[in-house]
Formats: structure tokens, sequence, C-alpha cells
């Protein structure tokens, strides 16, 4: 019998001998002996490729979501911009009001002196700047009232125009696009 224990020692290395041993827990997760004890290589690929896609599917939802997020903030930014330029140009209006009123009850021996005529080119330049961001006037005259587009101030008794038509602008209103910056100041016929 002491041949058998010998013989069993000598054909088995010691563990000091052979140097450090593999985690058998990990050997045990990763890879499965198959009953003639290699491992099972496609069960090991099969993990494999369900981890990438598993890993790619999170990859590809976190880009999608910042592209989202990306897309949100800029319309936002946009949105932000916008809602600045409007404010802009709601406040130059009033500016340009005073231009054609003081142009309007111009004496006429003004009418050619130099200084007139710088008046007449600054109030150009306002409307240039108004035209580049496409706003444009409304001068309602005639037509039927739109409560989105006309603020009545009045009422009027006139037999010649239709009733639920403007018979007068009081002030000019102004849109930019689809959006009124200004609603025209109107009398209504009744």
């Amino acid at each position: 019998m002491s041949e058998e224990w010998q013989t069993q020692d000598q054909q088995q290395p010691s563990a000091e001998a052979a140097g450090p041993q593999p985690d058998t827990e990990a050997e045990e997760t990763t890879a499965q002996p198959t009953g003639n004890g290699e491992i099972d290589l496609h069960a090991e690929l099969q993990k494999a490729q369900a981890a990438a896609a598993e890993y790619l599917d999170g990859w590809q939802r976190a880009r999608a979501e910042f592209a989202n997020y990306r897309k949100r903030m800029d319309r936002e930014r946009e949105e932000h911009t916008q809602v600045a330029t409007f404010e802009v140009l709601r406040k130059l209006l009033p500016v340009v009001d005073d231009f054609e009123r003081a142009l309007n009850n111009l004496p006429p021996e003004l009418a050619d002196h130099g200084w007139v005529k710088g008046v007449v080119l600054i109030r150009d330049k306002f409307q240039g700047v108004l035209q580049s961001y496409q706003v444009t006037e409304i001068n309602p005259l005639g037509e039927p009232f739109d409560p989105s587009r006309h603020e009545a101030i009045g009422a009027d008794n006139n037999a010649e125009v239709e009733s639920g038509h403007i018979t007068a602008v009081l002030q000019k209103g102004y849109i930019c696009g689809d959006r009124v910056l200004r609603p025209a100041l109107v009398r209504v016929a009744n």
C-alpha cells in the first residue's frame, strides 16, 4: 500500500511546485467541461455573444438618448432665440410708429430740408431691419374683424361698412411669419 500512495504522490505535483492555481469558481462560471473533460466552447461563445449584444443594446440606447437630448436642446435654443428676437422687434415698433407720425405731420416747407431727409433715411433703416426678419404690416381696413390679429377699441355705426368689418385702423399691427408681434388697434362696424 505504501507503494500505491507513493506512486500517486509522485504522479501529482504539489500545489506549491505547480505555481498559482486558477480560480476554480471562475472556471466553473465561464468554462463548463463536457463529460469527457473538454470545455464547451459553443456555450461559451453564446454567453459572450449575449453579453456583447447586451452591451451593444445599452450603448445604442445611450447614443439615441443623447441624440434626442441634443435635438431637444437645439429646439429649445431656437425657441429661446426666436422669443428674444420677437421681443426686440416688438420694442422697435413704437420707434417706427414715432417716425411715421413725425413724417406724416411734417410741415411742407421743411420737406426738402437735409435734416428731414436724414430722418427719413433712419426710418427706412428701421423698416429694413423689420423686413429682414419678414415682419409685415397688418393694415386691415375694410376686412372682417379677426380677434387673433386685431384689437377692437371701439365700434362705429357705419351704414357703408358691413357689420363686423373694420372701419378705421388707429395703430398698425405687425406680424412675423405666422406670429402676431402687435395686433392692429381698430374700430369695428356694428
